[in-house]
This record gives C-alpha cells, structure tokens and sequence, in this order.
C-alpha cells in the first residue's frame, strides 16, 4: 500500500457557524489524518491508536494515537464498491486483547455481510444475505454495553423490506459476537431488534444504555431516534414525525430537512449526540436530557465538506471523517480527512 502523509494542523478555537439562531460556539479542530480515500468505519484498539476502513478500497489502515503516519495493515478480499457498498463499518471486539478479533461490515457482489478476523488473519463471515444495492447499504456496526453487536442495515432501495419482519433490511439487528442470535431478541430465531427503517448508519449509546440512532430520509426528513427494543419506526409509511398509527410506530425525536443533514455517524460525549451530516456539510450536536433532547446547534458548517463518522475519541473529543472523495462531494486539499474536534 502506498504510504500516506497524516499531517497535523492545529486550528485554535474556531469559530463555528451555528444553526437554529444560536450563539457563536468555540470549536478546537485538528487535522490528524489526510489522503484517505473514502474513510467509512474507525474503531480504537485498546492503545488508544484506530483502525479506519476505506470504502472502495477494502483497505484497513491504522493511525497511531494522537495521529501520525497511516500504514495498512490488512487487506479484505472480496469487497464489492458499488455505489454506497464497499468496506463500511468496523468494530473491535470487547475482548479485543485476548481474543485480538475485528469486525467488519462489508459489501460483496452478491450481499452486505458481517465478518470479522484477526488482522492479517483468513476472514470469516458471521452474518450473511443481507441484500446489497447501489444504495441504501446502511453498514454501521457498534458492540452494545451488553457485549452484543449491533448493525444498521438499509432497506437496499426497496422500501418494502423495512415492514417486512421477514426480511433483515430495512432493520437494525442484534446478534452475539459469533453471529448468532440472542435468546432475547424480541422476534423468536431472528437477528432483527427493530424495523421501519430506511438507512440506518449512525449508533450510539448513552451512560444509562439507551441507544440512539441516525436515520436518512428521503426528500423530507431525516431523524433521530431513541430505539427500543422491538419498535417499528414506520419507513416507508411514515417520514420524520407523523402518525403513530394507534401506537403501531414510534416517532423521531429530531427531524431536520433533508438538504441540512444527511446523518451518518454518531457518538455521544458528555451528554451531548453529535452527528455528522452529508448532504449539510456540518456537525450536529444535540444535548441529551434522559430519553429527550434539547434543540440542535450546528458547528463547523460548509468547512470541511460531508462528514460522515463520528467515533469519541479514548484521550477526549471526537475523531470525525470528511466523505468529500466518494462521487458526491468536491474534495480540498488533503481529502479525505480525519478531524479531531473538540466541541
């Protein structure tokens, strides 16, 4: 693999647009990872250094602590970049320093898959089948505070998977870190933990263990939403806030249109969810009281382009990815990147 030049820019205390008639906030950034190509999932090891994955590429690079030279360690075979599809989502098992294994949500020619390994080691895959599609691939994955691993999984571009509990798209699924299924998943025999979603990419956990999620939606709204354990959230019947149908769907906490966010990853830090926006090219950040939120604010609007992971960083802040490189952005100089940033 060709080697890479991380250089580090320190930006102090800039000032970041806000959204929704808010003050001016004071936002540190810190260039510490540049010349990626489409950087998707970013998982930390237990030194504090990261393993990022490179969507077309099916490269898993690592970037020291702090930051510093990228160097590849581990190529995936078999990754199929079509359209949104590649190398996604990447975790690093709970039990990483004694059982050294990685997990990977990636596309192939024939599915999106699960798999996970030993870096450098033969790859095995733990979940397979799930529909892959030019878009809608969804791709996250994230290991709860209950030790299971989680995976958001796009409806593929077929709306009707997300009603249908039959299928796993359309749905974030649940599943034990050798692939099978919990004894306590809400439907018998099945990884799906919730349905009625359109393209889920963004997951995270506050202090009490309750899970967010980011949800792209089509031409109206894009949500937020506090998932709970069996719960339809109503794609394709319902977008954004709407009727519960009797209490059949459960609503979005926060909506905003569609060309002011886009949100992929998310991270939550110090009681705050932070988002990162595609389309709206700018960090959302939305204060969390309990299992309800305070108004949004926007930071870092239009400087850097499509932000797309969001991961709390093991020495504070927040590593986030620019997605300027992946056929809808203008990328800068440097793209991709990987920002620190501390709100």
């Amino acid at each position: 693999m060709p080697r890479r030049v991380l250089v580090v820019v320190l930006a102090a205390s800039l000032a970041a647009g806000c959204g929704g008639g808010q003050a001016a906030a004071r936002t540190s950034v810190k260039t510490i990872a540049t010349g990626l190509q489409v950087p998707w999932g970013v998982a930390f090891l237990p030194d504090g250094s990261a393993l990022v994955s490179e969507r077309p590429t099916g490269e898993i690079v690592r970037i020291p602590k702090g930051g510093g030279r990228a160097r590849g360690v581990m190529h995936v075979p078999g990754v199929n970049a079509n359209g949104e599809g590649g190398l996604l989502g990447l975790a690093v098992s709970p039990h990483y320093s004694s059982d050294r294994l990685v997990y990977a949500y990636m596309t192939t020619a024939g599915d999106n898959r699960i798999v996970r390994f030993r870096l450098g080691g033969p790859v095995h895959p733990i979940l397979t089948g799930l529909q892959e599609a030019s878009i809608h691939d969804g791709g996250r994955i994230a290991f709860g505070p209950d030790g299971k691993l989680y995976a958001g999984v796009g409806d593929a571009g077929n709306t009707a998977n997300a009603q249908n509990r039959s299928s796993r798209n359309g749905k974030i699924l649940r599943i034990n870190p050798d692939g099978s299924i919990p004894k306590d998943n809400p439907f018998p025999g099945s990884p799906v933990w919730t349905l009625g979603h359109r393209n889920v990419q963004g997951l995270a956990w506050d202090r009490s263990g309750r899970l967010w999620a980011t949800e792209f939606g089509q031409d109206t709204w894009d949500e937020i939403n506090l998932i709970s354990k069996g719960r339809n959230y109503g794609w394709p019947i319902v977008e954004g806030k709407g009727s519960t149908h009797g209490g059949r769907f459960t609503n979005p906490l926060v909506t905003w249109p569609t060309d002011e966010s886009s949100p992929s990853g998310a991270a939550i830090l110090n009681g705050t969810l932070y988002a990162g926006a595609l389309a709206g090219r700018r960090l959302w950040k939305i204060p969390l009281h309990g299992s309800k939120t305070g108004k949004p604010v926007a930071v870092l609007t239009g400087r850097y382009g499509r932000l797309r992971t969001v991961v709390a960083a093991p020495g504070g802040g927040l590593w986030v990815t620019t997605s300027n490189r992946d056929g809808r952005g203008s990328p800068h100089s440097g793209d991709d990147k990987i920002l620190l940033v501390r709100p």
